[in-house]
């Protein structure tokens, strides 16, 4: 069947179309047939060999990918599901050589899937699974009360939009950051207060909460520059393992999404906050599989808002 992946770690003129067998079905899991897979930051790094010592790969090919959406196919033994044969499903894949997202057939584990938003594309349901379920883990290890304040980082990318949607339904205020062209879509997402984003973007937030806000979600990736907004004893969460410097008992936690792989119920929540408007699923643009390393380029060269989708 068909996929894209890399025979070699390089640049984004190192993906192309590759053949793969088809991967046994065991209990407990399902097979999905792929309409939709999202391109994600995470997917470049896996391309380009940067995981290649967190995550070794035994050998070739690579497919990389965390989001896909399309056809529940088949169901293995032992599965309970209410989900039947032809739902449109989506679905968070922990990629591992050539079981990764970019693939039009894949095998998961049954507790990593759930169905497709009411009235939303595959291409569109495709974009929420990593990050929304990123996001998730995020605001639970924060664990904010209602009325306590958040910071989120990157608020206008997939993750952080996320954060802040998931955070105004809780009850928590949320400063945001954004350059100048994004701010009308970051206070459309519910940002309470929206500061410019940039290496000062802590200075801005403490001039409009000068106590510290109680959490920050660090989308961005700007790790230590960013922990002078939070409040002394606030918690931040990271997105790329920053595990924070020790200071003022702030408590730094690396937010792994394969924590939450498999944990069906919250990927159903999500889908049920996207049916009552509470999540904005965002897709940029579509292209077929065939193109995925042009889509690479164009995600490596920033501004990109919403996701970009790769079909079969």
């Amino acid at each position: 069947m068909r996929a894209v992946g890399v025979t070699e770690f390089g640049g984004p003129e190192a993906l192309h179309l590759i053949d793969v067998p088809a991967e046994p079905l065991g209990p407990g899991q399902v097979r999905l047939q792929v309409t939709a897979a999202t391109v994600n930051p995470t997917d470049t790094y896996a391309r380009n060999g940067t995981y290649a010592g967190r995550d070794p790969v035994k050998e070739f090919p690579y497919v990389p990918g965390m989001d896909v959406a399309g056809v529940l196919a088949e169901v293995g033994e032992g599965v309970e599901t209410d989900l039947e044969v032809g739902t449109h499903v989506m679905g968070i894949v922990v990629p591992s050589g050539a079981h990764g997202g970019y693939r039009e057939d894949i095998v998961l584990p049954a507790r990593s899937i759930a169905r497709v938003p009411a009235g939303a594309s595959d291409a569109a349901a495709s974009t929420l699974p990593m990050n929304g379920l990123t996001a998730r883990l995020a605001l639970d290890l924060m664990a904010l009360q209602p009325g306590q304040v958040l910071a989120v980082t990157g608020a206008a990318g997939a993750f952080g939009g996320y954060v802040v949607q998931l955070a105004k339904t809780e009850g928590l205020t949320v400063v945001a950051d954004a350059a100048e062209a994004d701010e009308d879509l970051v206070r459309g997402l519910g940002a309470d207060v929206v500061v410019r984003r940039g290496e000062d973007v802590a200075a801005r937030i403490r001039e409009r909460f000068p106590d510290g806000v109680d959490g920050l979600a660090d989308g961005s990736v700007q790790d230590a520059a960013v922990l002078p907004a939070v409040k002394d004893g606030g918690v931040v969460t990271t997105v790329r393992g920053y595990r924070g410097n020790g200071e003022r008992d702030l408590r730094v936690l690396p937010v792994l999404v394969r924590r939450y792989a498999e944990e069906a119920e919250a990927l159903d929540r999500l889908r049920e906050q996207v049916e009552r408007g509470e999540l904005t699923l965002r897709v940029a643009a579509t292209h077929p599989a065939a193109e995925a390393a042009e889509v690479h380029r164009r995600l490596e060269a920033g501004g990109v808002r919403g996701r970009l989708v790769l079909t079969f």
